[in-house]
């Protein structure tokens, strides 16, 4: 899922703001820097600022997605090599454990009463009685 691309309200009203001020009057200055030419520049330099965040999380977007395609190719051709050398040596070589398999003679086995243990007990009659 791609990450969810930036914007601003306060650029938004600053640009509603900024409008309204230059019909006012287009020179308008309040001294120490506070003039419609400051704010025209500082919008500019947010609306840059949030142009190369968005265009960042496209290429991290565009990354991560290489990134998952890659790990799914590379985990196939993993098992499709530790499946050959099953094939060549057998599963229960010790070369199929060096490869990172578990031998059969290994595998743990169920048995029955483990696998009777493993289905959740009834619930007990004490518990639905009422006093």
């Amino acid at each position: 899922m791609p990450r969810q691309k930036r914007t601003s309200r306060v650029l938004e009203k600053a640009v509603l703001r900024s409008a309204s001020l230059r019909a006012i009057d287009p020179s308008m200055d309040f001294g120490d820097a506070r003039n419609l030419t400051n704010l025209i520049e500082l919008m500019a330099q947010l609306r840059t600022k949030i142009n190369e965040y968005n265009t960042a999380l496209t290429v991290v977007d565009s990354y991560k997605s290489e990134i998952d395609e890659l790990e799914k190719t590379l985990n196939n051709l993993s098992d499709q090599m530790l499946l050959g050398i099953a094939f060549k040596y057998g599963k229960d070589s010790s070369e199929y454990e060096m490869a990172g398999g578990v031998r059969k003679r290994e595998r743990i086995r169920r048995s029955v009463a483990g696998r009777l243990k493993a289905v959740p007990d009834e619930v007990s009659s004490n518990d639905t009685q009422t006093a």
